[in-house]
Order: C-alpha cells, then sequence, then structure tokens
C-alpha cells in the first residue's frame, strides 16, 4: 500500500513529512467520487481508498483533515453501497437485508470513531462533555469546524437510525443533536443545505427525541431552496421520515416522483449522490406497499 512505499523514505522526520503531505492531498481530494457517474466503478475504488487513509493513520494519527475524510468516507460508502443495497433486497430477501443494516451500523460506527478522534484533536478532552452536556461542549466550535460537526453528526446518527433497539446507542442521540444545530448555527448554507437536509431526518423523529414534523417540513423547504431543486436527497428525506409516519401515501409517491425526476447532470458535483438517491427512491416506490397499512 501507499504508506509501505513511503516507508522507503530515509529519516523518521522526513518520513513523516511525506506521510502528512500525502495526507494533505488525499483529505483535500474535493469531488472526485461524488462527481462521477458510474456508482459500481466507486463502490468498488473506495474501499482500497478507505484502508490506505487507514494506513497513513498509523503514521499520522493526530492529522485532523484526515480523520474527518476517513470518517466521511465510511459514512457516504455505509449509506451509498451497504444500506442502500439493504432496502433494494429488503422485498426479496429479508435476512439478507437485515444483514447489510448491521454491517451499515458497523461502518457508521468505524466512521464516527475518526470524527470523534478529530473533535478531540480540535478540542481536547471534548469526549466525555460532549456525552454529558453536548450544547456547551460544543460552543467554542467555530464555522471552520461545521464539516468535522456534520461527518460527526451524520455517521453517529445514521448508526442510531439503524440501531434503534440498542437502548445504549440511542442515548447517545442528544449529542448528534447538538453536533446538527451548533454546525446549522455557524453556517446553515454549508454545502449546498446539507444541513437542513440531515434534519429533515432528525426532525422527523418521534417529539420525545426532539422531533417536530413542522420543523422537517421548514428544513425541506430551505433544503431545496438552497439546492435549487437539484438534489434528490430532501425529497427522500421528507418521504421517509414524515410522509410514511402520517401514512400519506399520495404525499410519499408525489415526494418520489420528484426526487426522481431531478437531472443528475445539472449538478455535477453532487452527481454520484443523486444517483445512489435515485436507485434508493426507486426501489421504495417499487415496495410501497411494506410500509403502508391500506
Amino acid at each position: 500500500m501507499l504508506a509501505a512505499a513511503l516507508s522507503l523514505v530515509p529519516g523518521c522526520s522526513l518520513k513523516t513529512m511525506a506521510v502528512k503531505t500525502v495526507a494533505n492531498t488525499l483529505a483535500e481530494s474535493g469531488d472526485v467520487f461524488s462527481s462521477d457517474d458510474d456508482p459500481d466503478l466507486v463502490r468498488q475504488a473506495v474501499p482500497f481508498a478507505l484502508k490506505t487513509y487507514e494506513s497513513l493513520l498509523q503514521s499520522v494519527p493526530r492529522h485532523e483533515a484526515l480523520l474527518v475524510a476517513t470518517c466521511s468516507g465510511f459514512t457516504q460508502y455505509a449509506y451509498a453501497f451497504v444500506q442502500a443495497d439493504a432496502d433494494l433486497v429488503e422485498g426479496e430477501n429479508y435476512q439478507e437485508a437485515r444483514r447489510l443494516r448491521a454491517r451499515a451500523v458497523k461502518l457508521y460506527l468505524r466512521g464516527r470513531d475518526y470524527c470523534l478522534r478529530a473533535l478531540e484533536v480540535r478540542f481536547p478532552g471534548i469526549g466525555p462533555r460532549l456525552l454529558r452536556e453536548p450544547a456547551s461542549a460544543l460552543a467554542r466550535a467555530q464555522k471552520k469546524d461545521v464539516p468535522l460537526l456534520y461527518w460527526a453528526g451524520a455517521s453517529w446518527g445514521s448508526a442510531i437510525s439503524l440501531g434503534l433497539a440498542d437502548p445504549e446507542l440511542v442515548a447517545d442521540f442528544p449529542a448528534v443533536r447538538a453536533l446538527m444545530e451548533r454546525a446549522l448555527a455557524l453556517d446553515e448554507t454549508w454545502s449546498k443545505g446539507a444541513l437542513h437536509e440531515a434534519m429533515i431526518a432528525l426532525d422527523s423523529l418521534p417529539e420525545e427525541l426532539g422531533g417536530s414534523q413542522e420543523h422537517a417540513r421548514q428544513h425541506f423547504d430551505r433544503a431545496i431552496a438552497l439546492q435549487g431543486g437539484l438534489s434528490a436527497g430532501p425529497y427522500v428525506a421528507l418521504a421517509l421520515g414524515v410522509s410514511v409516519a402520517n401514512q400519506d401515501r399520495e404525499e410519499f409517491e408525489g415526494l418520489l416522483r420528484k426526487a426522481l425526476a431531478v437531472d443528475p447532470e445539472k449538478d455535477r458535483s453532487n452527481r454520484l449522490v443523486n444517483i445512489v438517491v435515485q436507485r434508493r427512491a426507486a426501489a421504495l416506490v417499487e415496495h410501497a406497499d411494506r410500509l403502508f397499512s391500506k
């Protein structure tokens, strides 16, 4: 692997400098995957990339940017190629869907742990406080920390959404909400409304977990506005979070039709995400009967 090759660089300090240079490049790789139009190619490439990141982190364990990139990589891979696969096969093979969702939880938590390490680098001692008093623990976060806050919340929250039967995991939910709310307060326009899209899912939860369908719809409207209607994500999030909870099949199918009508070519930086989300939307349309009692 790349890190093994770098071991040939003489001298500890020179080797560390070389590793940091590579780590910086990888952490700033931008939309090389998200702009792709071939999900199968990316599916095969990402695991190698993630193992390369992990190998580099053995040499530079406190490289904050690479920790965040590794966290986001595991989170996106789990969503696009593991959880999404579970949705696709559930109608025909329930046991396989369960296995895939269990694997997705493990990958989400693996990603989360890298973000928690990045938070500890950025804010030493934050770990225990984030669980005890999350809002005050995050008070020092600044606008530049929004990507870290988002991916920490996204990875953790995604694991919780699939692991609601695990009370220890669900008990961490206040930390997830605090991460997302702090990021939203710092820069609500970040990544074309990604935070509002995430908040649709959070506010679709029951009121006892702080959810509010009214707020979910407000975040939906804001996400659509910021994204110019070029992202399928908000439509699927509202359909799954609110329409299913209300057993409103007409709204559910209407939202999914809008998701499927999005043209991925109009926002190439988000092309792969839209293709993956549209695959999920198509599967939801096909298997809608299992989500509605009538």
